[in-house]
């Protein structure tokens, strides 16, 4: 679960349950409950420097090919502005890509954006701390 600096409550509290139920799917390799919140334009970059679309992603979770095993995600910042947020924080744990698994230890950006009322995310952005290496 996202833990924030300070007590979270309104649109904060908002974005922190949306990163926990993307998560929470991503976890699940659950792309219906994924792709509800993603927005049709997102750009998701991997912490290797590759980048997908919502399609591709969602995708490679569904096919196997990307399979989240554990993540937490741990929040530092929230910013909101208008209908746009900014969650700064970290993504640690472990996947399996393309048959191979990866530690993950990175630094994380994710925008988020209010469409009709629902919190979709627009783009994510990791930044390794460490070298990657395999399990």
């Amino acid at each position: 679960m996202a833990s924030s600096p300070t007590g979270a409550d309104g649109p904060e509290r908002e974005v922190l349950d949306a990163e926990d139920a993307r998560y929470r799917a991503m976890l699940a390799a659950d792309t219906a409950a994924l792709g509800a919140l993603l927005d049709e334009q997102l750009t998701y970059t991997h912490s290797s420097g590759t980048r997908d679309t919502r399609e591709s992603l969602l995708r490679k979770i569904a096919d196997g090919a990307l399979v989240y095993r554990e993540i937490a995600h741990p929040v530092d910042q929230v910013a909101i502005v208008g209908d746009t947020a900014v969650v700064a924080g970290k993504m640690i744990g472990s996947v399996v890509l393309d048959g191979a698994p990866l530690q993950l230890d990175n630094s994380t950006l994710s925008v988020w954006v209010r469409q009709q009322g629902t919190w979709r995310l627009l783009g994510f952005q990791p930044t390794p701390l460490g070298a990657r290496k395999p399990e």
